[in-house]
């Protein structure tokens, strides 16, 4: 299994880059970086200094490879175009299924983004935060410097976890939840008017949430009542219903 590198990366002379690794163009690839296959990173991404990318998953008992030339037996990473991911990064290889960051996205300094996590598009994560495994996050969540997303949870599109919180179930969409164990604090109306959502939308999301109940979706555009019908089909632990 070879690497494949596009038109115009630039790639730092102490990288580690082995095989089953395919780079898009026009990426950046910093000093000490470590890529371990089966990984694919999308044109236009950035990745800091001493990154690593494809550590085995965190398991007690998974395999650890001898060799970082040669891909592992993980279930790969998916890099979306666009994305930046800082320095002292760790994004480890999927167990069931590809660990996934989503185009666009901008993941910070110190970040564990732990097996089996998958990020929706657009995804913003501050300095510190813990993905643990097997996390979902729909488009355009953020993450507050330090702070936690416990295993198997799922965050609804535009959600927000604020800084230090330890978000223990799932996070419904355009929610912002603050706190040890996360509660929810209010609609996150800032993210859902930059993102260009019908007021009154926001005006029913930010109205339920003060309730401490979900909007009907009868009384959302199609647009938004969508996003928590994918997060009600994923959720198991919901933290607001």
């Amino acid at each position: 299994m070879s690497t494949t590198r596009g038109r115009d990366c630039r790639i730092h002379d102490t990288a580690v880059v082995g095989d089953g690794v395919t780079i898009g163009d026009r990426v950046t690839i910093g000093p000490f970086v470590v890529v371990t296959g089966p990984v694919t990173i999308g044109d236009d991404c950035w990745i800091g200094a001493q990154v690593v990318l494809g550590a085995p998953p965190e398991i007690l008992g998974a395999d650890h490879f001898a060799d970082y030339e040669e891909p592992s037996d993980g279930t790969g990473i998916v890099i979306g175009p666009g994305t930046v991911i800082r320095e002292l990064t760790a994004v480890h290889q999927g167990s069931v299924r590809p660990t996934v960051i989503g185009e666009n996205s901008f993941v910070m300094n110190r970040i564990s983004v732990g097996h089996d996590v998958q990020l929706g598009a657009n995804t913003i994560a501050a300095p510190g935060v813990t993905f643990g495994g097997h996390v979902t996050l729909g488009p355009g969540c953020n993450m507050g410097m330090n702070s936690t997303i416990h295993q198997h949870r799922v965050m609804g599109a535009g959600a927000m976890v604020g800084m230090g919180g330890i978000a223990t179930k799932d996070v419904p969409p355009f929610a912002t939840v603050t706190g040890n164990p996360a509660r929810l604090h209010a609609a996150n109306t800032v993210g859902m008017s930059r993102k260009g959502y019908e007021q009154s939308d926001i005006d029913v999301v930010a109205a339920a949430y003060t309730d401490g109940r979900l909007p009907s979706a009868d009384a959302l555009t199609t647009a938004t009542a969508d996003h928590f019908t994918w997060w009600r089909e994923r959720s198991t632990k919901p933290l607001v219903s």
